[in-house]
């Protein structure tokens, strides 16, 4: 269980540190600092409604299978993830 949530912890800051990496490159687009895509403004909206609702699901879905918190957790954590991982992926290939 402490491996778990260690782990869940680990998850948890690489994600927070995604999430500021992206804000951070979307306030250097915003500023024209760093060249963005067309529709990158539409899209920073968009994928956190997404990201949360999966995540939505995903906990609820832990929690009526009776999994316990730290699985529900790690199951909310999972799409937020994805999200942040991927757009650092793609904001920072445009150099």
């Amino acid at each position: 269980m402490m491996k778990q949530l260690i782990r869940l912890q680990f998850d948890a800051a690489r994600m927070m540190a995604e999430a500021q990496t992206v804000i951070s490159l979307r306030m250097m687009g915003l500023t024209g600092l760093v060249p963005v895509r067309d529709g990158e403004n539409a899209r920073m909206v968009a994928e956190k409604q997404k990201a949360f609702v999966q995540a939505g699901f995903a906990v609820g879905r832990a929690m009526m299978m009776g999994r316990g918190p730290l699985a529900a957790y790690g199951a909310g954590l999972r799409p937020i993830g994805r999200t942040t991982r991927a757009n650092v992926r793609r904001l920072t290939a445009r150099g």
